[in-house]
Parts: structure tokens; sequence; C-alpha cells
């Protein structure tokens, strides 16, 4: 299967406007922090933003991955800003969320993998805004999982998402420093300590349907109960092609593969990113 060049049209962008989306942009640049709706290119951040709802992106812009599709900077690190977690408190305090999610580049050369700069926020909203529902959305802490893991869970954060990004078949190609094994040891570690478990997926890479429904079920029997879908698009010169834009109806076909495999909560749509609506799934 070749790329596609020409987007369809049911791939629409929302452009960014009005006042809380302004709202939203001077606190997260006033605070000197990073959003992955902005690092990442998110085609939603116009109606997140309009809404009041930003996922932050902690431990820097540059992530020590190389995945093919991603728009993120990869490279060299800088040091852990130390205050950042109350950055983000800030931030959240001033916007008045009631769901945030918080999520990081993957830093592969921190002994933890940056899961104590995790719960350092989580603590830092909790203390600013106790109120606030907190949805961590982590790397797989690939060097150090078990302990980090632990030390994510014990800040008990009200939903773990994890993101297995790409179907089994890809994975290898896509996620040359991933481990898909890994990915799903972390959906069933945080599953087997009572803990909501989230993950996402990307598809439009050249994947069959037995792939994506493959993926699916290795996902689900890790434990994982929340489940987003959305299409891959090209968010810069050189990324990888996209091979596949999937209808509308393929969509709603997967969705409901989904919820005949047991997931309970289900966003499968062409724009949908892992914390695209979070809250609204969590409630």
């Amino acid at each position: 299967m070749g790329r596609v060049r020409t987007i369809p049209d049911w791939i629409k962008f929302s452009i960014p406007s009005g006042e809380q989306y302004k709202q939203v942009q001077k606190h997260v640049a006033g605070c000197g922090l990073h959003t992955v709706c902005l690092e990442a290119r998110c085609p939603n951040i116009g109606e997140c933003f309009s809404k009041g709802h930003a996922t932050f992106l902690i431990m820097g812009n540059i992530c020590t991955r190389n995945c093919k599709y991603c728009a993120v900077t990869k490279g060299q690190p800088q040091p852990l800003d130390i205050h950042e977690p109350q950055n983000i408190a800030r931030a959240v305090a001033n916007l008045n969320l009631e769901y945030v999610v918080i999520t990081s580049v993957t830093r592969d050369e921190l002994e933890d993998g940056g899961a104590f700069h995790f719960v350092k926020t989580i603590e830092a909203i909790r203390t600013a805004i106790p109120d606030t529902k907190i949805e961590v959305l982590i790397p797989d802490f690939k060097f150090s999982q078990q302990r980090s893991l632990t030390m994510i869970m014990d800040a008990h954060p009200d939903v773990i998402n994890h993101n297995i990004e790409v179907v089994k078949s890809y994975y290898h190609t896509l996620r040359p420093k991933g481990d898909y094994q890994a990915s799903l040891t972390v959906l069933a570690i945080v599953t087997e300590h009572g803990f909501i478990a989230k993950s996402g997926l990307m598809i439009g890479f050249g994947e069959t349907m037995d792939d994506i429904i493959n993926t699916l079920e290795d996902v689900y029997s890790a434990g994982c109960r929340v489940l987003t879908v959305g299409q891959y698009c090209a968010s810069h010169r050189g990324a990888y092609p996209v091979h596949k834009y999937y209808t509308p109806e393929e969509f709603k076909e997967i969705e409901t593969i989904a919820y005949q495999i047991g997931f309970t909560k289900v966003l499968a749509a062409p724009l949908v990113r892992s914390s695209y609506r979070a809250g609204e799934l969590f409630s």
C-alpha cells in the first residue's frame, strides 16, 4: 500500500481562536510551560484550548526516543526544571481546570525515567487544587519499570494512561527504541493495582484490520478498559507517510469491535487523540 497524499474532506481542523484559547496560551507561556498540544501539533488544539482543556508536557520538549511519526523534537534533553511542578499547579489553578492531563517526553537518560518528577507534579496540583482530577499519560519507563510505576501509583493519580501507539506488526519499524511487551506490561501492572488503565492507538500506517483487532485484544488482555483510536496524520516533513485515511464509518466499525472485545469506554474517530475529551471519558 502506497502513501496517500490527498487529505480527505472528513479530516477537518479547528482554527485556534476565542478568549479561552488565548487564556490557556497565556498561562502556559507565562509559566514557561510546554503542552503536548503545541509540541506534537495536535489537530484538536483549537477545540481543547477553547474549552479550557490542556495536556501539559513535563520534563522539557526534547525526547530521547526516535519514533518515526512523532513531531516532538528528538535529541539530548536539558536538565529537569525543579520549579516546573509548581508552575504547572499554578497554571492549572489559574485556569480553574477540573480535569488535567500530565504527560512527558521519554527521558531514558534519567535513572527513574522521570517518575519522581511526575510525582512532584501530581503533589503540587493536589496541594493547589485538591478537587482537580489528574490523568497521567506516562512512558514505558523501560529501564526502571517496576520501581517507576510504583512511584507513580503511590501518588494516586485518578487515571493512568499509557499509549500502545501503533499495532504490533509495525512497532519495530515505527518505534525502534520502544518495546511492545513493555507497554502491555505497564497496563497490566497498573490494572493489577486497581487503577483505571487507559491506552491509545493510532492507525493509518498500512496496518490491516486484523492487525488492529489483534492489538486491541492484546491491550484488553493486559487489563486496559478505556481506549482511544485516531487517525495518524503526518505532522512534519520527513515523518512516516500516511498510507490510509480511515473513513468515519470505518472508525465506527473499530469502535463497535472494541466494545465487543470488552472495552467499557471507547472513543474512535479520525481526529481523536489520547487525551482528547479525557474528562468526558473519565466521567
